[in-house]
């Protein structure tokens, strides 16, 4: 993935930052909401407590999602209504690409609300090619909040600059 800019909502990509709090991380997560509409996925990719439910919880913020944000891994999805319908998947637990099939995973992937979706490279052959990614990486054991983001789209709104 190249240098992109997504015209039609005004973004760099990639957009790399650096967060050095759970707060600046929600925040970022609320910024990308602004530029997401129905069909959107978001896959996002980091080590256990990189800081990916912070940033879903930050989206769905942005969203307007009122209720508390949770990470789904014991039960898969959870459904939030904001703005916009939005769906929370967790693959952390999956074993086999056999428990996906009752999920029924292209609702979620091509409906009208937007997909976030944590542990995607589990997944990473069943998401639709238009999509952004999220990677959170932690930076420093002496600064054990401090993450690097980088958000890339990978989307036919995209065009090389």
């Amino acid at each position: 993935m190249g240098r992109r800019r997504a015209s039609q909502q005004g973004l760099d990509f990639p957009l790399e930052r650096i967060s050095r709090s759970e707060a600046e991380t929600i925040a970022l997560g609320a910024e990308l909401a602004a530029h997401l509409s129905p069909g959107s996925v978001v896959a996002l990719f980091g080590e256990l407590g990189a800081g990916k439910t912070k940033f879903v919880q930050g989206v769905c913020q942005g969203l307007g999602v009122a209720r508390f944000v949770c990470s789904p891994s014991f039960v898969l999805a959870n459904e939030y209504h904001g703005r916009l319908p939005v769906y929370h998947l967790d693959f952390y637990r999956i074993q086999r690409e056999e428990e996906l099939a009752e999920l029924g995973l292209e609702e979620y992937f091509y409906g009208e609300g937007v997909c976030l979706v944590e542990w995607a490279e589990r997944v990473l052959h069943l998401l639709p090619e238009e999509r952004f990614e999220v990677t959170i990486t932690p930076c420093s054991v002496d600064e054990p909040n401090k993450r690097r983001i980088v958000i890339s789209c990978c989307c036919a709104v995209a065009a090389t600059e």
